[in-house]
């Protein structure tokens, strides 16, 4: 197959600046983009809503009889090949999908994990024969997948499993041996896809039927949250699972476990969005009904600080997730039929940094915006009856799925360095550039949001001041400072929220009239001011941390020099327009 020239390399965005134009945004939607996601909605509100407190009473047989609804109406089959079964949809119409039944609570995670990290592993590394036999099943929801891979002892730190694996000696049979843990949607599936070490040593993915002998389940875990989806132990006791099933190459695991993550945290950041984008509706609504000191919570001036920042946030998540969207469409549009695992590897892998941006930033967007929109429900959002209580509860696991944020975060600049440490990327240079362009005269801006343009480049520019001056400091010790790794991520993500916030923005203005546009101009401006204080306190504190003396003095004067001079006046008025007209919709509108 030819190898692809992309226009857009991962994790580039730390380094150099893209054009609007290159850049898949949600106004880029197709009739087929539109269909599937009214499709998804549609049944959300006509059977999983209508079900909710079934499915939270763990009805199992509900849930299983709601996947195969779901299969029927071609929900669980927009990733598989129309070879097997399936409407072979790009990642687009996949993250559109996850993020119309973001709100389902335990449902939507037992969809989500079925149609990802169950499916895809036979998806791209499967044999004909094994795509054959399963896709067909699990497109229909006649069969509902699993994925194996967290133990006791190894759960962020997924290659050190100790489950083993060996073959008999007959060769007909490999014997499974070990217990895996927090496996969504045991108690009903009928495939597992289990990691385990041949012989001790060879870390190795295998397709697992329910029926295979020696697997059995677990209790089912009482959870804080998304209680609808099953979740259980899932133990192997000289299970034989058929040599056939071995799923890729001996010791090749984790070229399917760790690239199929990464597909699983831009998943991941889509149900967070779309639930995100519920949690502020249900706002909306009980601000405007509930009254206090003689007039509507919805006319204070705090309420609608707190509306809008949950607007802006959703605007930056939703914007930074189909620019991913388009990104792994690219990568991976062309391979659905391909049987060259490496590359399929090597693709999955390309935009890594970036889908750790959506599930960081996606999970930490829901997070606040439940906590938010509780709040502006005072004592009500305590209480079951109010759908808030659940979101708030539900919310809390996305955090710690697909890889911990804290993992996450790690994984930003440590993918940035190890290229810089190859030479991948001139790294000395980019530094040098980047401190050059800030002592150099700005010139004045121009244009309705050329300022969050400069501010976009601003915040790169203290990226890489802040990454070269960590990596002067602790040289390859650096791998070990997680402290300032952090903090180096959060600047990055936020770096990926502005730019991609930025970018759909301008590419609407090319598109139309400055008019027509008014809230997104509003959302980046607003987006942007925070961006930039937010940035200064994460790098300032970084400096602190980790510099003292002259070059602690210096570089803090650098960071706050070329963050403040892009402060704008009318932050309170720009807020309070984006909340009027939020209000005014009942729900997310741009």
């Amino acid at each position: 197959m030819e190898r692809k020239t992309f226009t857009y390399s991962g994790a580039s965005f730390l380094y150099s600046s893209t054009k609007a134009e290159s850049i898949f945004t949600p106004e880029d939607f197709t009739d087929e983009h539109q269909l599937i996601a009214k499709t998804a909605k549609r049944f959300l509100e006509s059977e999983i809503r209508p079900n909710n407190e079934a499915i939270e009473q763990q009805d199992f047989q509900l849930v299983k009889m709601l996947l195969k609804k779901a299969g029927d109406l071609g929900l669980l089959g927009h990733s598989i090949p129309e070879t097997y079964g399936g409407l072979g949809l790009d990642k687009v119409s996949k993250g559109l999908v996850g993020e119309s039944l973001g709100s389902a609570g335990g449902y939507g995670v037992a969809q989500s994990n079925h149609t990802c990290i169950a499916t895809l592993p036979i998806t791209y590394f499967g044999t004909a024969a094994q795509k054959e036999k399963y896709l067909p099943k699990m497109v229909s929801g006649d069969w509902i997948g699993a994925y194996c891979l967290t133990e006791p002892g190894a759960g962020s730190d997924a290659l050190s499993v100790k489950t083993t694996a060996r073959l008999n000696e007959a060769g007909t049979h490999y014997i499974l041996n070990g217990t895996k843990m927090f496996i969504t949607n045991a108690a009903f599936s009928d495939t597992f896809i289990v990691y385990a070490k041949v012989n001790g040593t060879d870390f190795t993915a295998f397709i697992v039927e329910k029926d295979c002998p020696g697997l059995s389940l677990g209790v089912e875990e009482q959870k804080m949250g998304i209680k609808g989806s099953s979740t259980r132990t899932v133990s192997f006791e000289d299970c034989e699972v058929p040599a056939q099933n071995l799923l890729g190459e001996i010791g090749k695991g984790h070229v399917i476990a760790l690239n199929v993550l990464n597909l699983g945290r831009y998943n991941l950041g889509s149900a967070c969005m779309g639930a995100a984008k519920y949690g502020l509706e249900l706002a909306l609504k009980y601000v405007k009904e509930r009254r206090q000191f003689g007039k509507s919570i919805a006319d204070f001036t705090a309420t609608q600080e707190k509306i809008a920042d949950m607007a802006l946030r959703i605007y930056a998540a939703e914007s930074l997730q189909y620019r991913t969207a388009g990104y792994l469409e690219e990568a991976l549009g062309d391979l659905y039929e391909s049987e060259d695992h490496g590359l399929i590897a090597k693709r999955m892998m390309e935009y890594a940094t970036e889908c750790a941006a959506c599930k960081v930033y996606g999970s930490e967007t829901l997070d606040f915006i439940a906590d938010e929109a509780l709040q502006l429900h005072g004592g009500y959002g305590y209480i079951k009856e109010y759908k808030i209580e659940q979101m708030y509860r539900d919310s809390r696991i996305n955090r710690i799925f697909e890889g911990t944020n804290e993992v996450n975060r790690l994984l930003i600049p440590g993918n940035f360095l190890k290229q810089a440490a190859k030479g991948i990327i001139p790294f000395e240079r980019l530094v040098g550039q980047a401190l050059a362009e800030m002592r150099l005269p700005k010139v004045e801006a121009i244009g309705s949001i050329s300022r969050e343009i400069e501010a976009v480049h601003a915040i790169r520019r203290v990226f890489l001041l802040t990454a070269g001056m960590a990596s002067e400091i602790f040289g390859e010790a650096l791998g070990e400072e997680q402290e300032t790794l952090m903090k180096l991520a959060d600047i990055g993500i936020t770096l990926f929220a502005a730019e991609s916030t930025v970018l759909r923005t301008a590419k609407a203005l090319h598109k139309g009239e400055e008019k027509e546009q008014a809230v997104k101009v509003a959302l980046t401006k607003a987006f942007v001011d925070d961006a930039l204080l937010t940035v200064e306190m994460i790098s300032r504190k970084l400096i602190q941390g980790i510099a003292s003396g002259k070059q602690l003095h210096e570089a803090s004067l650098a960071v706050i020099g070329e963050l403040s001079r892009m402060q704008r006046e009318g932050g309170h008025q720009t807020k309070r327009y984006i909340a009027r007209r939020m209000l005014e919709a009942e729900q997310y509108v741009v």
